[in-house]
């Protein structure tokens, strides 16, 4: 993770008149324009890990002189943002006091000027004013503030907003821990992604011409979500006292994960501590630890593993393989584990808690596999299903199916038999059956969609489904994925589709949950 930038001015720009009272206020010409390019970006990468998160941006300028005699007043953008003026009437004042209290690395001040130390300070304090003030805002949202910037006579900070509720869902290490320079750690995959969401505003209204580096060059969301998942491995790295920039713990799991020995794919798991843990119990050792960047190595040790012996390394190097013991106390957050899932997946997981998945080498959030109260109310909603008898009947059905190992397809339609006739050049028929857990375990046992209707009577498998392109796919899901999309949306009956991919994870595709991705 970059370090938080100085507080650097960007050059002058002539303010319109300030308005008596609180209002709208241009501080530079591309203010309402950057905070789209913003908002757009936001929406962007935290859609893609958790779309609950509803990301809003605004932005905040503060007077330079705040508190003396002056016209100037605070800047919202925009300014029916849901905030109070008042709120932050005296945050440079409270920003004052609270640079004090800030401990700095004395090595990391070696190497500043006095100058440069001053306005780091003068920036970290505001930064925790404008926060506390942030904080005291009632409601369902939480605030995160990013680092002030001078333009004109202004500081300028980003504010990013999420859903709170959505935010307490997702698992996380314990807050406030630090680089040993400083720098805060990521705890989770949605905070990792808040840092570097504003790394990137910080960068553009660092530029010449502030924020207009957004306008013309935004940034791939799927890179910002890759660096979020690098910044998060940095963790577990500076837990075991490993140079995070050295470890790149990310990159490595990403690359034994994409491996194969012998054609077989990588599964095990690797624990991450300090030899001789109190919770860790080698099985055997080796003489010449193997290094972690010793990928094809590493694969091959990997083939020892079993349900209860994994690897064992110390951020650096594969030191033995051995079993945990005994009783964790996840307070230490000193035990990490990679699971390596399947082909090109993995998970970073804490305590038995799954933090981040990555998947070909795109983090993600971890998912429920299925959920039955929101599966029951799909089937009302779309079939007007609601015999309890049939209901259950095909639960059970989809529950089996989400256990395959290596992915399946399950499409329920109103014209399942229909739909088995038009498709019949590229599916099997197999004569009506109601499924059962074993039927359907032995018809997802191959690729391709199986056509069930909502009485849970199969009528075809190994369906190749059409449908046109929309533009709700992503290339970051694979072709069952995007063609289940492709086909409920051009399907002109009411249907949904059951997908569970390789990697464990379960997505129930809807004509409604589509259209609220939009």
């Amino acid at each position: 993770m970059l370090a938080p930038l100085p507080l650097l001015s960007a050059p002058p720009v002539a303010l319109l008149p300030a308005p008596p009272v609180a209002g709208p206020l241009t501080i530079w010409p591309y203010q309402a324009r950057f905070q789209q390019a913003a908002q757009a970006m936001a929406e962007g990468i935290f859609n893609a890990i958790d779309e609950d998160l509803e990301p809003r941006v605004l932005l905040i300028g503060i007077p330079m002189e705040q508190g003396k005699q002056t016209e100037l007043i605070v800047c919202l953008e925009p300014t029916d943002c849901g905030l109070d003026f008042q709120s932050f009437g005296q945050v440079l004042a409270r920003g004052r006091e609270l640079q004090g209290t800030e401990n700095w690395p004395s090595s990391d001040r070696e190497h500043m000027t006095e100058e440069t130390i001053r306005r780091r300070y003068h920036g970290l304090g505001l930064r925790l004013a404008i926060q506390e003030a942030l904080d005291a805002v009632p409601g369902k949202s939480q605030f995160f503030a990013g680092w002030p910037i001078l333009i004109g006579k202004y500081y300028v900070i980003t504010v990013l907003q999420v859903n709170r509720k959505a935010l307490r869902v997702h698992q996380s290490l314990q807050p406030d821990r630090y680089y040993t320079d400083g720098r805060p750690l990521a705890p989770s995959l949605v905070l990792s992604t808040v840092l570097r969401f504003h790394e990137e505003c910080v960068k553009s209204l660092t530029e010449p011409e502030p924020g207009s580096g957004m306008l013309v060059r935004p940034r791939d969301t799927d890179e910002l979500v890759r660096a979020a998942g690098k910044l998060l491995m940095d963790t577990p790295a500076q837990a075991l006292g490993i140079i995070p920039s050295t470890a790149k713990l990310f990159a490595t799991c990403n690359t034994i994960s994409s491996l194969r020995y012998e054609g077989a794919e990588g599964v095990g798991k690797l624990l991450l501590g300090h030899r001789r843990h109190p919770n860790l119990e080698e099985v055997f050792a080796l003489t010449c630890p193997t290094p972690l960047t010793d990928y094809r190595a590493v694969r091959k040790l990997l083939e020892m593993t079993t349900a209860d012996v994994s690897l064992l390394a110390d951020g650096e190097n594969v030191y033995a393989l051995g079993r945990m013991v005994g009783t964790y106390d996840a307070s230490r957050e000193d035990l990490f584990m990679i699971n390596f899932v399947t082909h090109y997946a993995w998970e970073f997981q804490h305590d038995g808690k799954v933090l981040m998945r990555s998947h070909y080498g795109q983090p993600s959030l971890p998912r429920p596999r299925l959920n039955r109260v929101n599966f029951r109310k799909d089937l009302r909603r779309i079939f007007a299903l609601t015999d309890p008898v049939k209901v259950e009947r095909l639960w059970d059905v989809v529950l089996e199916a989400s256990r395959q190992k290596h992915g399946t397809l399950v499409v329920v339609t109103t014209e399942a038999l229909a739909e088995a006739d038009r498709l019949k050049l590229q599916c099997t028929l197999i004569e009506p059956v109601p499924l059962t857990p074993l039927i359907t375990r032995l018809v997802t046992a191959i690729d391709g969609a199986v056509l069930v209707d909502p009485e849970s009577y199969c009528y075809s498998i190994g369906v190749i489904l059409d449908g046109k392109a929309s533009g709700h796919g992503t290339s970051t899901r694979g072709a069952r994925y995007n063609s289940a999309i492709r086909y409920v949306e051009s399907s002109p009956y009411p249907c949904m589709a059951i997908v569970v991919s390789e990697d464990g994870l379960v997505d129930v595709i809807t004509k409604d949950n589509l259209h609220e991705r939009e």
